[in-house]
């Protein structure tokens, strides 16, 4: 009975060093689109109420490693990666040609609510092929 406390308590405080230990939220660019660079900025999704788990975990739309994905405005188009949300309903659709420079952003200035996240130097160098 005295080793379950115990274990519970160290349990508790290993759970609690994981989320002190937890990267903040911080901005990933993409390079390689012939629209232009895209930042995502993970503090402007945090602000608008969105938390790390809903497209880490679940459900899992990015990999927590940049460039483990492939994302392109295809699959986004499609409804995948960052056009899970960004569909015109929830936020701003990745397939309206006028919300093209919220994320791409010509000569590298990025962009302060674009998407991209979680992806690598191919984030949206399909663009050009809408």
């Amino acid at each position: 009975m005295k080793l379950a406390g115990i274990f519970a308590v160290f349990a508790a405080l290993m759970l609690s060093i994981g989320n002190v230990m937890a990267l903040p939220a911080g901005k990933v660019e993409f390079t390689g689109s012939a629209m232009g660079k895209v930042t995502f900025d993970a503090k402007v999704h945090a602000d608008k109420g969105a938390k790390c788990a809903d497209c880490h975990t679940n459900p899992k739309l990015f990999a927590m490693k940049k460039g483990a994905d492939k994302l392109t405005m295809k699959d986004m188009n499609e409804g995948k990666f960052c056009g899970a949300c960004h569909d015109g309903k929830k936020a701003f659709s990745v397939k309206a040609p006028a919300d093209c420079v919220k994320c791409h952003k010509a000569g590298g200035a990025g962009a302060g609510a674009g998407g991209g996240g979680g992806g690598g130097t191919g984030a949206a160098g399909d663009a050009a092929k809408k």
